[in-house]
């Protein structure tokens, strides 16, 4: 009996050998969770039948668990490595067979779609809605990045922030003249963008016509738009009319755009005693742009960012979790795939509930304390070394009842 109790602990000593091994030999694996053998001790008869004196017959080998404890992060300025701060598993898909990974060095293949070194697609949640960045969190897709131009957005509206100087001539008995400087007091301009996204200068002119009233006028490309728009100021230099946008008419343009019609919004002038000035010029419009790059916050959102200066989002990445982690099957590559035991996997997205957040440019390392490996290193050859006396004690037990005579 010595012996097979002997021979279980060496047994148990070499599988506690092979796991540290295993960590040691992936500590710089990103992503990798350590393992820990875990034993149990064995006796040879039912419980209900172990009596006070029983001996037990070794050890055993119980489990080998994972520990999905944090690994730090490692900065590398390439925006598709993500890394998870906190609980969650990035989604992967090989034609239809979905797995499990904490490893999050992504790229794009050929077709645009953002995968791991296996070809694996990563999941995320579709765009709902590109104005308001929505997305549809009842289905998963494979994340694929746009290789097309952004498009232009023609300009709707413009809010101009200026002051008309209250001592400004009266101009009233001048015809108006966008070529004729006389004939107004103060202009300014702005760039302006017609349906196909090329550029237009829209120039606006302003002339004083009496007390607190003054005539706005546009011109796009030289060509006058429309009439006269009136302006009313009240004694503390508050505009009193309009009340509201202030439309000139509508410019139709010869490149096949459509026609030009746009919302100026005037609200914030002013009339003071100081000179003419414009404070600001906003508009709403703005030509295509090519792809420059990729940005992914930390909600997992995935955006594409163009020269145009706007970002359309992409997707957002999804997250899963489990009740139970260390039910997982692994598989290999860092990965894993449910099981009963795990629970089933709940979806959702970075930061939100029992999530992590997603860390762009960045890879989780593995968590592997390389100090603590080395002492169970030590600690199992030990123990290793202990149960090989144990054989070899037995032995010499054994030899000595056999030399009885």
């Amino acid at each position: 009996m010595p012996f097979r109790t002997a021979l279980s602990g060496l047994n148990a000593a070499s599988a506690d050998l092979r796991v540290t091994g295993h960590n040691i030999a992936n500590a710089g694996t990103t992503g990798f969770k350590q393992s820990r053998a875990e034993f149990a001790d064995v006796f040879a008869v039912a419980y209900a039948g172990i009596s006070r004196t029983a001996v037990g017959s070794g050890v055993k080998l119980a489990a080998v668990t994972q520990q999905f404890t944090q690994g730090n992060i490692n900065f590398t300025g390439n925006n598709l490595d993500l890394a998870l701060s906190g609980k969650g598993f990035f989604v992967l898909d090989d034609n239809g067979a979905r797995s499990y990974s904490r490893e999050g060095a992504f790229q794009i293949d050929r077709e645009g779609y953002v995968v791991n070194a296996a070809g694996q697609r990563l999941q995320a949640y579709p765009v709902r809605d590109m104005l308001d960045g929505t997305f549809e969190t009842g289905a998963l897709t494979d994340l694929r990045l746009a290789t097309t131009d952004s498009p232009p957005r023609q300009t709707t509206r413009v809010e101009a922030d200026f002051n008309l100087a209250a001592n400004a001539e009266d101009l009233s008995a001048i015809p108006f003249d966008i070529d004729d400087p006389a004939s107004y007091a103060f202009t300014t301009s702005l760039t302006v963008y017609d349906s196909l996204g090329q550029p237009h200068t829209a120039q606006l002119f302003f002339r004083s016509v009496g007390s607190s009233n003054w005539e706005g006028y546009l011109a796009i490309d030289g060509q006058q738009v429309g009439g006269a728009a009136a302006l009313e100021f009240d004694a503390s230099g508050a505009l009193v009319q309009p009340t509201g946008t202030v439309n000139f008419g509508t410019h139709v343009l010869t490149n096949g755009a459509a026609p030009l019609s746009i919302e100026f919004d005037f609200t914030r002038a002013t009339q003071y005693g100081t000179a003419s000035t414009i404070n600001g010029l906003r508009q709403d419009g703005y030509s295509s742009g090519r792809l420059t790059g990729i940005d992914v916050d930390k909600t997992g959102v995935v955006s594409a960012r163009f020269t145009n200066g706007q970002s359309l989002p992409l997707g957002q990445i999804a997250i899963a979790n489990f009740a139970n982690p260390q039910g997982l099957q692994q598989i290999g590559d860092n990965q894993w795939v449910e099981t009963f035991s795990a629970g089933d996997p709940l979806l959702g997205v970075a930061g939100n509930a029992d999530f992590g957040l997603v860390q762009s440019g960045g890879l989780e390392a593995s968590n592997v304390d390389i100090a603590e490996q080395l002492v169970n290193l030590i600690t199992a050859q030990r123990n290793f070394q202990a149960n090989a006396q144990v054989i070899s004690t037995a032995d010499a037990v054994t030899q000595t009842i056999i030399n009885i005579r």
